[in-house]
């Protein structure tokens, strides 16, 4: 294409240059909350510890004159906050983190499926759940991906939830799903908790390992680490903002 020569090379050295120009796209930042009822368990200390971390995030974005949106989800909500610029902006989002619809089954894969059929423009897309959906949340990590989006998956572990060990809990008790109603009598001992806390372990890390395989930054955010050290390495070890 003749309008890329530089003509001015051409008339003083009458060599032919091309003039090569690299596109800076003002990318959003959006932030996905879970806000299913499995987030909500003892005391919601996981939707807690996720709107505390989501907040951070788009505070930092903002500052950075980055834009942000927010979209809280389930399989029943999806609320969004579109996105925003500028510090003075940080007030929107926390009053829309308080006030978002919440409830409802864990259903990632509807959620980031209509996440990318929504954007206008992929960008950064940082997911905090705590993926007790495995299939649905992989599914669903893998459509952004697809659909050009850089994804950042942020798991939100409550450290007692992951390993009862040390509750105390034992003998003839009914566990009920959270979300399904369903219940199941069992019959808990120290060696079934321990099998339980070592399954836990490893649906973590079948998570963690298929999001590295693919390129897509896992973090493990537990309820009890202290949230200043916790954000503090996202940003320094991931770059989740730039």
């Amino acid at each position: 294409d003749i309008r890329n020569l530089d003509w001015n090379v051409l008339m003083r050295l009458e060599q032919t240059l091309i003039r090569l120009f690299e596109e800076d796209e003002d990318l959003p930042i959006r932030v996905v909350v879970d806000v299913s009822d499995s987030m909500q368990t003892r005391n919601g200390d996981k939707l807690r510890q996720a709107q505390k971390i989501a907040a951070a995030l788009a505070y930092v974005g903002l500052a950075n004159l980055d834009r942000v949106g927010l979209i809280c989800m389930s399989g029943k909500v999806h609320a969004t906050l579109p996105a925003v610029r500028g510090k003075g902006r940080i007030f929107r989002i926390f009053e829309f983190l308080r006030n978002a619809p919440k409830g409802g089954p864990t259903d990632i894969r509807s959620a980031c499926k209509r996440i990318a059929a929504e954007a206008n423009q992929p960008g950064l897309t940082v997911v905090l759940s705590d993926f007790y959906d495995m299939e649905g949340a992989f599914d669903g990590l893998n459509l952004l991906r697809f659909r050009k989006h850089e994804p950042v998956a942020i798991q939100v572990l409550d450290t007692v939830e992951a390993d009862p060990t040390k509750t105390g809990l034992r003998g003839d008790v009914k566990i009920v799903d959270c979300e399904g109603g369903d219940g199941l009598d069992v019959t808990l001992s120290a060696a079934t908790l321990r099998a339980y806390a070592e399954a836990h372990q490893r649906f973590c890390a079948h998570l963690e390992s298929s999001c590295r395989s693919r390129g897509i930054p896992y973090f493990r955010a537990e309820t009890e680490a202290p949230f200043d050290e916790l954000v503090l390495r996202m940003f320094r070890l991931g770059g989740l903002l730039r």
